[in-house]
């Protein structure tokens, strides 16, 4: 029999099976379909407990969610919307305070610059005990901020008891729009040496970096270190523009897959460009999403040092869907790399999908933060602009490994017996920082005193009654003792000043940026570092 009737022969058995096929297919949509039908019937009408016909269809909507087996995929009700909107954006209608629950009580913690709370003059430590005919006793501090957040320009009455004065503060507010800062401070540190952190990618996040940058620059910064670590991500776009700020135009920052369609690849405008000016980039475990995509175009073209440990890893990127009725959904609908090719995501199997670069269990959070050469050899290795080589296979792997502080066995131990009681303990921390901040220098130690003070106050709160437990880890309560009444007393920067003896990975920065001139000495001295026996 001829070839090409042996083909024209299987052709006319095939196309049946090719019909049959898409029959099965259409046979198995409709089987489905009926199958979900009469599930919603049974349920509806035989379920022991009676539900309402929108409770089923929300329980069958989150349900699909979930068995997607993606931790990042959601869906969200108003309410929940509404505070994944504050949470990305960094905006929202209020009176401007940061709140806690404190040993039952509703804390003032932070009040923002230029706000209707600040203009009041509400303090911190101020207790919330009203909102306007409605106690807040038995109210989680969710509740209380759901209340006051509304929309801008409408009323809100608010009671405060203050420590020290007898009677109730009550203020009539005028919501207003807030905006959280994304750099709570920038400031000059020794050598000329420019520090930046970055708390989160929020709608004005690229602005208030760019004018932070180029504010120090004036003041004659020799060097920057823009600090991402505990960052976990945000808006794409302004992970974008910050990336732009660094590298010159042109050049690529990430492009993302999807399903459909080629990649979308992000470049540069470089319309306004920071300059040469040495750059190093800090990032821990904790880094994530937008803080990987700048850290990961900054490595690839070798505009910056990655210090620190390797970063969480998460390379995926989702879509909010409006849906009817104020719900939205949250899709994960493609990945990103770096312009290497470098994917960044690292595979877990245990994820809270309310953090936004997701809370992992401890069998997942094996640092690759501390691997060595024997580890990095079994990840994918890539090359940047210059032909250094890095690593892709999960998170960002810093050019130079540094570290935290480790803390002592004591230390671990305590923290670890105190780690279900820690929410009170911080409540009562706080609110003895707050009787110490105006009895204090910005030079202060923490005086044995205070240690003995804060023991008593501890034990009668019923959160601690191993008096040696708590002496072992002296070292670690006067750490806590010491930012609290610092941050009280004197702001979030003189706070941190007093931090960096402690900080190994931001001395790790400031000592390369002592030695090196360029960029390119940079990359010289961490050679020179990771040399076996330098």
């Amino acid at each position: 029999m001829s070839r090409l009737r042996t083909a024209a022969l299987l052709g006319v058995i095939a196309l049946p099976i090719v019909i049959g096929g898409a029959a099965i297919e259409r046979q198995s949509t409709r089987d489905g379909a009926h199958v979900f039908d009469q599930v919603l019937s049974l349920v509806s009408d035989r379920f022991v407990d009676t539900l309402q016909q929108n409770q089923l269809f929300e329980k069958a909507a989150r349900g699909l969610v979930q068995q997607l087996d993606d931790p990042y995929s959601e869906l969200y009700t108003p309410a929940q919307l509404k505070r994944f909107s504050t949470m990305a954006t960094g905006k929202y209608g209020g009176i401007g305070m940061q709140i806690e629950q404190q040993e039952g009580a509703i804390v003032v913690v932070r009040v923002f610059d230029h706000t209707p709370a600040e203009q009041a003059g509400v303090a911190e430590g101020d207790h919330i005990v009203g909102i306007d005919t409605a106690s807040t006793r038995g109210w989680t501090s969710q509740q209380v901020s759901d209340v006051l957040v509304g929309t801008i320009g409408t009323k809100v009455k608010v009671k405060f008891t203050r420590p020290g004065i007898a009677s109730p503060i009550q203020h009539a507010f005028t919501r207003a729009e807030i905006r959280v800062p994304a750099v709570p401070y920038a400031i000059m540190l020794d050598n000329k040496v420019a520090y930046v952190p970055l708390q989160q990618f929020s709608e004005n996040s690229a602005a208030e970096l760019r004018g932070n940058v180029n504010r120090l620059l004036r003041e004659g910064a020799k060097g920057i270190v823009l600090d991402l670590r505990n960052v976990p991500g945000g808006i794409l776009d302004q992970g974008l523009v910050i990336a732009d700020l660094f590298l010159g135009p042109g050049q690529a920052i990430a492009s993302v897959r999807t399903r459909q369609g080629p990649p979308q690849v992000f470049t540069t405008h470089g319309g306004e460009h920071i300059g040469d000016v040495p750059l190093v980039v800090l990032v821990d475990g904790y880094s994530a999403s937008a803080s990987e995509i700048v850290t990961g175009a900054l490595q690839d073209h070798d505009r910056a040092l990655v210090v620190g440990t390797t970063s969480f890893g998460k390379g995926l990127v989702q879509t909010v869907f409006p849906l009817d009725g104020g719900w939205a959904m949250k899709l994960t609908t493609g990945k990103w790399y770096t312009p290497s090719g470098r994917s960044i995501q690292k595979n877990r199997k245990h994820i809270d999908p309310d953090s936004a670069a997701g809370t992992v269990a401890a069998e997942d959070l094996k640092p690759d933060s501390l691997e060595q050469d024997s580890v990095k050899k079994h990840r994918p290795m890539y090359k940047s602009d210059a032909g250094r080589t890095i690593y892709g296979g999960g998170g960002v792997t810093p050019d130079i490994i540094v570290p935290e502080d480790t803390v002592t066995t004591a230390e671990q131990e305590f923290a670890k017996a105190i780690a279900p009681k820690f929410p009170a303990l911080r409540g009562v921390l706080y609110s003895y920082s707050f009787e110490l901040k105006d009895h204090v220098t910005k030079d202060f130690t923490v005086k044995p005193e205070w240690r003995d003070e804060f023991y008593k106050r501890l034990e009668a709160a019923k959160i601690l009654t191993d008096r040696k437990q708590y002496d072992a880890a002296t070292p670690l309560v006067n750490r806590w003792l010491s930012q609290q009444v610092a941050r009280l007393a004197f702001g979030d920067s003189t706070a941190f000043r007093r931090t960096i003896p402690d900080d190994p990975q931001l001395k790790k920065a400031l000592e390369v940026l002592r030695k090196g001139q360029t960029q390119k000495d940079l990359f010289s001295i961490a050679r020179a570092d990771a040399t076996p026996g330098h």
